[in-house]
């Protein structure tokens, strides 16, 4: 009888190399991934900010771009905004709009209308509330 020889496949350097890419990127995923579970920041409350842009004419109203920033650790479920339009001498117009969900450290962008030009007024954004999901 003769004893067969096991021969030994051996991995080449692509082999190693795909193998190497697919150890890094597992191990990174689950270093974010415990990273973010450990994070102090899930215990921080949304913290919104709203900032407005440029008013633009269309047609007969004036459209005001919101964006709104949530710098917090929690994500907040429908977020409302408010834009008061404050001239002397006339009671404000105000434009709200809601946002369904805003995650934390997300932005979201809306628009307001007023029938009044506001780049001739004050404008005064703030959030009327949110809820906790």
């Amino acid at each position: 009888m003769t004893k067969k020889k096991q021969r030994r496949v051996q991995k080449n350097w692509l082999e190693w190399a795909v193998f190497g890419v697919s150890l890094v990127l597992v191990a990174s995923t689950l270093g974010f991934l415990i990273y973010e579970g450990l994070g102090a920041e899930g215990d921080v409350p949304p913290a919104l900010r709203v900032e407005l842009g440029t008013p633009e004419q269309r047609g007969e109203q004036f459209v005001v771009p919101v964006t709104l920033f949530n710098g917090g650790g929690q994500t907040a479920e429908g977020v409302t905004v408010e834009v008061s339009l404050e001239r002397e001498g006339s009671p404000p117009e105000r434009g709200e709009f809601a946002v369904a969900f805003l995650p934390r450290g997300g932005k979201r962008e809306g628009f307001v209308t007023f029938r009044t030009d506001p780049r001739s007024a004050r404008l005064v954004p703030r959030v009327l509330g949110y809820e906790k999901p």
